[in-house]
């Protein structure tokens, strides 16, 4: 289990370096500042939620599998929810896809209580 997160965070925190650079160099130019702000918190978010998986890939063989294991799951789907609805958006001007992004905010909320979980069992 731990090399599956290690390897979701290093690929998440490898797209996010890519896409921050395409967003500070081929973006900022296309984009109104709104949006490109708007794109900017989604490489953030991913980038902490990188970091997260490769934290618990660390930490994995001291914690209860049950918790960590729905904490991994869980950021990884708010880093597609909430970064990926936050690039549409920029890229797109689709605001209904707005809609999308809580339900991203919300498995990373859950993912890090059940990381907390984890650790209180732990």
């Amino acid at each position: 289990m731990d090399r599956l997160w290690l390897g979701f965070g290093a690929g998440f925190g490898l797209l996010g370096v890519a896409l921050g650079a395409f967003g500070a160099h081929a973006l900022k130019a296309q984009l109104e500042p709104r949006m490109l702000d708007i794109f900017e918190t989604g490489v953030r978010y991913q980038m902490y939620h990188a970091l997260a998986l490769i934290l618990l890939a660390a930490l994995a063989g001291h914690l209860p599998e049950g918790p960590a294991a729905w904490a991994g799951r869980l950021f990884v789907a708010g880093i597609v929810l909430f970064s990926g609805s936050l690039y549409v958006l920029a890229v797109s001007g689709v605001t209904w896809l707005g809609a999308i992004t809580p339900m991203g905010g919300v498995c990373f909320l859950a993912a890090w209580a059940l990381l907390l979980v984890a650790a209180v069992r732990g």
